[in-house]
């Protein structure tokens, strides 16, 4: 098997998300359908919703593993006064009404294979049976490859040939950014920028012949398992049972050290100086748990402004331990600065000496200064 079977090189989430926006703005290329490719949990089915939302469109969902070949068909019976059987499409389908939309027909490559000759139809001829799709709608299919470690029944070059593909892959910026969007455990956040080999572990599942493993769906599942409140037994017992033995040890190793190696409510209460420098971390772990924990905390003003006095004495690491530093500070005054303009908290930013002094500096080393 070659390395890339598909012939097509890898995008990340974000990257499908903005191109499907830009194909369905088209009416002429909304036409065409789209096959997102891609690992469990990648976020396809995430991606075409935003999608939906952005355009404020209906989206119909199939999940093509749970229905019949006749669902799509429809029904059939005998109409008296034309002499004939006639076919009733499903109600699910977009009628004539609903003039634009988006018509998802996930997990495709893994339905029976008497139901993908409907659902072929819908994508080569935009019909099915007497059924045809309005024109304003966009078909848009995802599914796994036998090569993903998936049920999955192979596509001929000639249904291929009609559609628009894209191999999705996961990029650990992309599922970090989702994350912050999204309010995740600043544990896994942490984590995952340190172990970004950790997001997906497919190919080290299919090697193992294991049947758990990690993944960014599982990712999302172990954020909210921090989040619940649930005794610490009780979560190393569904961590392993979500992403494996091998990753959870992992997992609860570096946790332990984020947990002892940096309080961010003992940081934020502490006065600015040698009594902050005491209580920074000393570990790569503890120095990506320290950001995303002071991210997470900043839901005010104040906490946001001392959040960036800590952030600027970063550099007073510097020497005493092999600390990537500078990027370290720089990530964290971006990550700071998105969840201000995103929480109305500008101001803080604006009126934070800190910040003020970290961007002359970056203005100074620009200029060569």
């Amino acid at each position: 098997m070659t390395a890339n079977p598909l012939n097509i090189p890898p995008v990340s989430i974000a990257t499908a998300k903005a191109a499907l926006i830009e194909q369905y703005a088209d009416p002429v290329l909304r036409r065409r359908a789209t096959m997102l490719w891609g690992t469990r949990g990648v976020g396809n089915s995430s991606v075409v919703r935003q999608v939906a939302e952005h355009f404020g469109v209906p989206l119909v969902d199939l999940r093509l593993t749970t229905i019949e070949p006749v669902d799509i068909r429809g029904a059939i019976y005998a109409d008296e006064l034309q002499g004939k059987t006639v076919w009733f499409p499903p109600e699910f389908l977009p009628t004539a009404d609903q003039p634009a939309g988006i018509l998802f027909l996930d997990e495709l490559t893994a339905a029976d294979q008497r139901l993908q000759i409907s659902a072929y139809s819908l994508i080569l001829d935009r019909k099915v049976g007497h059924y045809v799709l309005p024109d304003g709608w966009q078909v848009i299919a995802a599914g796994n490859a036998s090569f993903h470690g998936a049920v999955s029944h192979d596509m001929g070059t000639a249904l291929a040939d009609r559609m628009f593909h894209f191999n999705v892959q996961t990029v650990v910026d992309a599922f970090i950014a989702h994350a912050i969007e999204r309010g995740f455990a600043p544990e896994v956040m942490a984590y995952l920028r340190v172990r970004p080999d950790k997001l997906d572990d497919t190919q080290a599942q299919l090697a193992g012949d294991h049947l758990v493993g990690a993944s960014p769906r599982g990712w999302e599942d172990i954020s909210k398992l921090l989040q619940s409140g649930l005794s610490e037994g009780a979560q190393r017992v569904f961590v392993q049972g979500r992403i494996g033995a091998a990753n959870a040890a992992e997992f609860f190793g570096v946790l332990r050290e984020l947990k002892s190696g940096t309080d961010v409510l003992k940081l934020l209460a502490a006065r600015p100086g040698p009594e902050t420098t005491a209580l920074l971390p000393r570990t790569l772990d503890g120095l990506y748990g320290l950001l995303y924990g002071l991210l997470a905390a900043c839901t005010d003003a104040p906490t946001l402004g001392r959040a960036l006095e800590i952030v600027e004495q970063l550099p007073d690491l510097a020497g005493a331990v092999p600390l990537p530093i500078r990027e370290a500070q720089t990530l964290a005054m971006e990550l700071l600065m998105q969840k201000a303009l995103g929480s109305g908290l500008e101001l803080a930013i604006i009126d934070s000496p800190a910040y003020g002094r970290y961007a002359e500096r970056r203005r100074r080393e620009a200029a060569g200064g």
